[in-house]
């Protein structure tokens, strides 16, 4: 049995120990989206450090239908907010590029140029960026390499989707943002309607082993040896000198 309030603090102290290991007195600094991830990656951040050393980094692409889950979450946290619009980067990216990129590639763009944005942040204002994935989109590479998958630290990486709203709930959060269905903000899907599964199945899959489909199965495992690369550190040549 998942116990939330026993992770939840285990988790601040985490956090806790990592910035005084890792840069005592930092900010942390995170991008809001207005869903779960962010939602309690910045509240543990808070109970952590105190709402003083988080700033939240809203950044829509051009228009964002839901940017007010983003807004009511810095308003209930009480912390320190920009709000960055990279629709004129991304766009600036894609038409500078001398070939027809992928439909894939053109998705990727905005979540790197959204990286840049936060670590931009960052180093003006003495901070460690937040990585918000969690276990379930690590597990099937949902998420985008050197863009939201990247950051200084990463509190949720180890927690799957269920866990991480157990601990929403314990933080306190509004319901509203801890129950809001996923969607990726890129190209206006669910996240569940792209990885043609639910985050439930995945996540009793990851820790119990169990199944009821062989072919979601078959999917979920080939999706997580496909993208194991994504969780690695980049692979170095080592001369023998």
């Amino acid at each position: 049995m998942f116990d939330a309030k026993k992770v939840t603090n285990d988790c601040v102290n985490w956090i806790k120990e990592f910035f005084e290991e890792n840069g005592k007195g930092c900010n942390a600094v995170i991008g809001i989206s207005g869903g779960k991830d962010s939602s309690v990656a910045a509240a543990l951040c808070v109970k952590a450090l105190g709402k003083e050393r988080v700033i939240g980094v809203l950044m829509p692409c051009g228009e964002q239908h839901d940017i007010d889950m983003a807004q009511l979450l810095v308003n209930h946290l009480g912390i320190k907010y920009y709000v960055i619009n990279v629709f004129d980067a991304v766009e600036g990216v894609k038409k500078a590029l001398p070939f027809d990129a992928t439909e894939q590639t053109l998705t990727n763009i905005a979540p790197r140029v959204r990286m840049t944005t936060l670590y931009a942040v960052a180093q003006s204002h003495n901070g460690r960026v937040v990585n918000t994935c969690n276990l379930s989109e690590d597990w099937v590479g949902y998420s985008t390499r050197y863009g939201d998958a990247a950051g200084d630290f990463s509190p949720m990486c180890n927690l799957t989707v269920q866990e991480v709203k157990a601990i929403g709930r314990e933080l306190n959060l509004p319901d509203v943002l801890v129950d809001k269905v996923p969607i990726d903000g890129l190209c206006g899907k669910t996240d569940e309607d792209n990885l043609g599964f639910t985050y439930l199945v995945l996540d009793r899959y990851i820790r119990t082993g169990e199944i009821d489909d062989p072919e979601t199965k078959e999917i979920i495992d080939r999706k997580h040896k496909m993208n194991l690369f994504k969780l690695q550190l980049m692979p170095s040549f080592k001369p023998e000198i």
